[in-house]
């Protein structure tokens, strides 16, 4: 296990963000399917054009899987290319001083307009601490051997250890705060994804509970049933 202090500016920006977009905390789950949608972008393009590719199965999605109760946390998993051990870090830990500052000085303090801005400049993902205590991300990078997962409380820091994860892509984690834990329904995640991600070029499932109730009103069985949300 490695554990490491985010750069300056990461700090900096992670309280920008959660203060000034935090009226539009919906826009993480659009800034989580868009970066999804990127690394299969990237990864299809590699099966084509790159021999070391072509070979490899490549059957690209998006899920996303939501569980509710006392702790309630989102998933959202890709196929797509995923990241190393030091992509993690750098893509994740530090962040392109360009597009830092970039973002930074356009941010104009009306909400609405900024919470377009974000995905603009890279730093998308840092939306992902308005409605999380806790952010796990779990990368097996498409050719590699080992699996990574970076955790962070979005505060101090964050640590890097290795991974048991089979597939190449990405899974993110979020343990859901008290303002967050909305986002653990069915309804709500289907209505974000028509809202923002409804043109993404991939497939999205949701992953979620099926209750049956027994004659009385009362819980009889519980399974989990997946159905793509976007056409």
């Amino acid at each position: 296990m490695s554990q490491h202090s985010f750069q300056t500016e990461v700090s900096q920006l992670l309280k920008l963000i959660i203060h000034s977009l935090y009226s539009h905390k919906e826009i993480f789950l659009r800034e989580l399917i868009s970066n999804a949608s990127d690394a299969l972008d990237k990864l299809r393009y590699l099966t084509l054009t790159n021999d070391k590719y072509k070979s490899m199965s490549f059957v690209p999605k998006i899920n996303i899987e939501f569980h509710e109760g006392d702790y309630p946390t989102l998933t959202l998993t890709d196929t797509g290319i995923g990241m190393s051990k030091k992509e993690l870090q750098d893509n994740l830990g530090t962040i392109a001083r360009s597009g830092t500052k970039k973002f930074l000085t356009n941010l104009s303090g009306d909400a609405k307009k900024d919470s377009q801005l974000i995905g603009q400049f890279g730093v998308g993902f840092y939306s992902s601490f308005m409605v999380a205590d806790k952010v796990d991300v779990s990368s097996k990078k498409a050719g590699g051997k080992e699996a990574w997962k970076w955790s962070s409380d979005g505060q101090s820091g964050y640590e890097i250890t290795k991974d048991v994860k089979k597939e190449n892509g990405t899974s993110i984690t979020l343990h859901l705060n008290e303002e967050g834990k909305e986002f653990a329904n069915k309804w709500q995640i289907e209505s974000l994804i028509k809202k923002y991600s409804d043109h993404i070029d991939f497939p999205i499932f949701l992953t979620s509970p099926e209750i049956e109730y027994d004659k009385d009103g009362n819980e009889k069985s519980r399974k989990l049933k997946t159905d793509q949300v976007n056409d």
